[in-house]
């Protein structure tokens, strides 16, 4: 098809000329120019092709006189780009001050100032020299000010100057200037400080950008989400900022942890008690299983027994039998107490199981073996290991009374666990 309207279009194209050429033998038309007595005279066809002819010739001239400023133009754009490869690369390698030189050179060329700048910061931050990576940004904010910003703020933060980058982002936080980087900066660096609002507010814009991938932004939400519960400032508050947490996000244990213990600190265990056993119903938490037994003193038998009947769900479960031998702690339950705790410290090293054994053996009058919880609950959170209590025989407790028949999805007995 094509190629039958290409032969059509020549054939338009050679009647055009047959019928432009019949024409302008008719009539060539005259052309007469006269300039301080001398006179041409042509006819409009020889005139126009001269012109023509004139124009290519003027052209062909112009680009030979531009050859050789165009020339160094191309080579120092090359050679910028060159010093900019050279430089990341050497960044990357971890060679900073030969990345600094590169990158100083490459900063000569306009079209990679700004780039080039933010580079040498980052170079000059990951040498310690903060004075230096101060210079480079400001130059950088000229021609990328944004990114300088944002750049930064995240180099205070990894300072651990916190309040400082709060306050630098903040103002274009306000009027919404902030790259997804600063967006990110601006989070954490509210979270630091414990501004949760600040970092509620941004996560809508960054989220908007799509710069983080789903799961990385799933994890930052989570951490903002539970920083604005645990430190909301009343009930109403509370109530609110549950409400408008997504549903999905509702069912995940840290958030429902902190709900719960904030809760708590309000007087409403009850809420708290009803969104920790509703979620265990829904799926097995071993966080929400210690959450169980730090929402404080209210009902502690009622919460004893809902904790008991989790035992035929997760019976080896350290967490549950530390929130079991707290609860007895609390109701005063020392040997019954002891018993859960000996279970929990067998089967997994706890601090807190070993401080709530502390505390029922100080509460037993064994204040002997009470030092040596606590003890061991502070060389476990030293990354040490715990050593077993005085007049033990075996260092390992029976656990066998709680192990019962745990199946595969496909319906398959999985083999028994004893710690």
């Amino acid at each position: 098809m094509r190629i039958w309207i290409g032969i059509l279009l020549l054939l338009l194209l050679a009647a055009a000329a047959a019928f432009g050429w019949q024409w302008v033998v008719e009539d060539p038309g005259y052309v007469l120019v006269r300039l301080r007595g001398t006179s041409i005279e042509t006819s409009l066809v020889f005139a126009a092709v001269a012109l023509f002819l004139a124009w290519g010739v003027l052209s062909i001239l112009w680009r030979l006189l531009r050859w050789p400023a165009r020339a160094w133009v191309r080579a120092q754009r090359r050679r910028a780009r060159e010093n900019l490869a050279a430089g990341l690369a050497a960044f990357a390698e971890g060679r900073y001050l030969h990345a600094e030189r590169c990158l100083a050179k490459a900063t000569r060329q306009d079209a990679v100032r700004g780039p080039a700048f933010l580079a040498m910061a980052r170079a000059a931050h990951a040498r310690g020299d903060d004075e230096a990576a101060a210079r480079a940004l400001d130059h950088a904010s000229a021609d990328v000010a944004a990114a300088a910003l944002a750049q930064r703020a995240k180099f205070l933060i990894e300072r651990g100057r916190h309040a400082e980058a709060l306050a630098l982002l903040k103002p274009k936080a306000t009027a919404g200037g902030l790259p997804p980087v600063g967006w990110q900066a601006l989070i954490e660096a509210a979270l630091a400080q414990g501004d949760a609002q600040t970092a509620l507010d941004a996560l809508p814009p960054l989220a908007k950008s799509q710069s983080l991938a789903p799961a990385a932004l799933g994890v930052l939400e989570t951490r903002v989400l539970v920083a604005a519960l645990s430190t909301a400032a009343s009930q109403a508050r509370l109530n609110t900022l549950w409400n408008a947490t997504p549903r999905g996000r509702r069912r995940q244990a840290p958030i429902i942890a902190a709900f719960a213990r904030r809760a708590a600190s309000f007087g409403q265990a009850l809420a708290a008690m009803d969104e920790i056993e509703s979620a265990q119903r829904r799926e097995w938490s071993e966080e929400l299983a210690l959450c169980y037994s730090e929402i404080g003193p209210a009902e502690l038998a009622t919460r004893t027994r809902h904790a008991e009947a989790w035992l035929t769900i997760a019976p080896n479960s350290a967490a549950l039998l530390t929130t079991l031998g707290r609860l007895c702690r609390d109701q005063k339950l020392w040997g019954k107490g002891i018993q859960y705790l000996d279970r929990a410290v067998e089967i997994s090293a706890l601090a807190p199981a070993w401080e709530a054994l502390g505390d029922c053996h100080a509460g037993a009058g064994d204040e002997s073996r009470a030092n040596r919880c606590y003890s061991n609950a502070l060389s476990i959170l030293r990354g040490k290991q715990p050593l077993p209590l005085a007049g033990q025989i075996s260092a390992r407790v029976d656990t066998r009374a709680l192990i019962v028949e745990e199946r595969d999805s496909h319906g398959v007995p999985r083999l028994p666990k004893t710690g």
